[in-house]
């Protein structure tokens, strides 16, 4: 192979693994890992006599992203089960686990910069189970759609990582059953604060 060709090769080569990086970081796939904490602002009413309240918790949660354009994102978050205890006049009286899988559009504002402010507006689904009273009575909690908002915002480490925060609120309403009786509903309407560090494929 005359000299001027292997030259032109071996350039040729150093150029495109040296893009790699920049290919990678363009990819249209985003993954998060992190925490979140749910702290339902509830108003039970008179489900039960007295003042009912529902307990936050916190868990581990992820996202998967994908990026249609630099600006415009589909955000599908999950996580593992959070147990919620139920309180009335606080003392807790039972308990349910639920999952809250929540899907947004998302807009970001400054796909380029360092810090990454975005906002998104989706669609929250509530899956109860596990629902009981301590009194024995059999507790049931409905499942639920609503709508979900979400601000948050993301600083750009290098290429491929970065660290986020994001605050989002759902709208959740249950109908209550007790021993198979509907007595109500309630409001959970939380707020979900997450913390996550991110990888861009």
């Amino acid at each position: 192979m005359p000299r001027h060709w292997f030259r032109h090769l071996l350039i040729g080569s150093l150029a495109l693994g040296c893009g790699t990086p920049s290919l990678a970081a363009d990819s249209p796939w985003l993954l998060r890992l992190g925490v979140s904490k749910i702290v339902p602002t509830s108003d039970p009413g008179s489900i039960l006599p007295g003042e009912v309240d529902i307990d936050s918790d916190t868990g581990p949660t992820f996202n998967l992203v994908y990026f249609f354009t630099p600006n415009l994102a589909l955000d599908v978050l999950g996580g593992l089960p959070f147990l919620h205890d139920i309180k009335l006049n606080g003392a807790k009286v039972g308990d349910t686990r639920q999952l809250p899988p929540i899907v947004s559009l998302q807009w970001h504002f400054a796909p380029e910069a360092q810090l990454r402010p975005f906002v998104g507006v989706g669609v929250n689904y509530t899956y109860f189970y596990d629902e009981h009273l301590d009194n024995g009575a059999k507790l049931e909690l409905s499942d639920s759609w609503g709508l979900a908002l979400q601000a948050g915002l993301d600083l750009t480490l290098d290429e491929h990582w970065s660290l986020g925060a994001d605050l989002r609120y759902a709208r959740i309403d249950s109908d209550v059953k007790i021993d198979g009786q509907r007595v109500g509903s309630v409001d959970v309407d939380p707020f979900v604060y997450s913390l996550n560090l991110a990888y861009r494929f």
